[in-house]
């Protein structure tokens, strides 16, 4: 059984939306859990109207996107039933084949892997996202949607990382690791830090170049920060929670998981990166 985890914080009309295209999968070995943290909408009374199946897990508004995931995982890990968790945002839409080409993947990845989803944009359908490969030392990344452009034989491509936007991770990966850190990384950059130590066990990340998953690349809280353009918003960017260029969070991350041989070109470029970027 596979246990779809979603952390909800308001947005009703991302929760509705995806939550039908869930409804509608192919595939049906699966049980939706949704965390609502707080929302001051109805997002709660309106799931047990509309999706009576989705299994409903109260929290607070002091809980981040890590926080609620972990809840959900520790509700999904005493399930007996339980083999496979997956984590998903509630602002993305999933094709109704998307189940079905995730789950087909397991059997072509090593035992154990993580398997992330391809992302495309909700309403033109391009491809957005098929993961990425770290390069420490130049602090960035090789996206592999820009250079692939014919599918693997075995429909997987290797990532050294994953976001928890639609990763499919098996039970053991928890029980060998522990959960995401919510202490460190409470809402950006834990779904990194949690791939790249599943990565350090041995464990296999990969990327489903058939299992689709539309986003909204707007709807992140650090997009909308950066289209402020204010110095409030520039301290948000640098320092606040929701910020993308948070550099605490960045010196965290890159302390733990940079080798140390690029540790002092990754924390220059990374810091110049942020400092600047939100203007640029």
């Amino acid at each position: 059984m596979v246990y779809i985890v979603i952390p909800v914080f308001n947005r009703w009309a991302y929760t509705q939306a995806c939550l039908h295209s869930l409804s509608a999968q192919t595939y049906q070995g699966f049980t939706v859990v949704v965390i609502d943290h707080g929302s001051t909408d109805g997002t709660s009374d309106r799931i047990a109207q509309e999706f009576p199946e989705v299994i409903l897990l109260k929290g607070d508004d002091s809980m981040w996107w890590t926080a609620a995931t972990n809840a959900g995982i520790r509700y999904v890990l005493k399930r007996s039933d339980a083999k496979f968790i997956l984590t998903l945002n509630n602002d993305t839409i999933a094709e109704p084949d998307f189940l079905f080409h995730l789950m087909e993947s397991t059997a072509h990845a090593p035992e154990n892997s993580l398997i992330g989803s391809s992302a495309i944009d909700a309403e033109s359908k391009e491809y957005i996202y098929r993961g990425e490969r770290l390069k420490w030392a130049k602090e960035s990344t090789l996206f592999l949607n820009e250079i692939t452009e014919s599918r693997p034989d075995n429909g997987l491509l290797k990532v050294s990382h994953f976001p928890g936007r639609g990763l499919l991770i098996p039970l053991e990966v928890f029980q060998t690791i522990g959960l995401f850190d919510e202490k460190h990384f409470p809402h950006y950059m834990a779904d990194y830090d949690f791939t790249l130590r599943a990565a350090k066990k041995g464990f296999g990340i990969f990327c489903s170049w058939d299992a689709k998953l539309g986003i909204y690349p707007e709807a992140s809280g650090a997009n909308q920060l950066k289209r402020r353009k204010t110095l409030g918003g520039y301290i948000q960017h640098l320092f606040g929670i929701k910020g993308g260029g948070n550099l605490p969070l960045f010196y965290q991350y890159a302390l733990r998981h940079c080798p140390i041989w690029a540790l002092p070109s990754h924390l220059v470029l990374g810091s110049v990166r942020r400092l600047l970027g939100y203007w640029i």
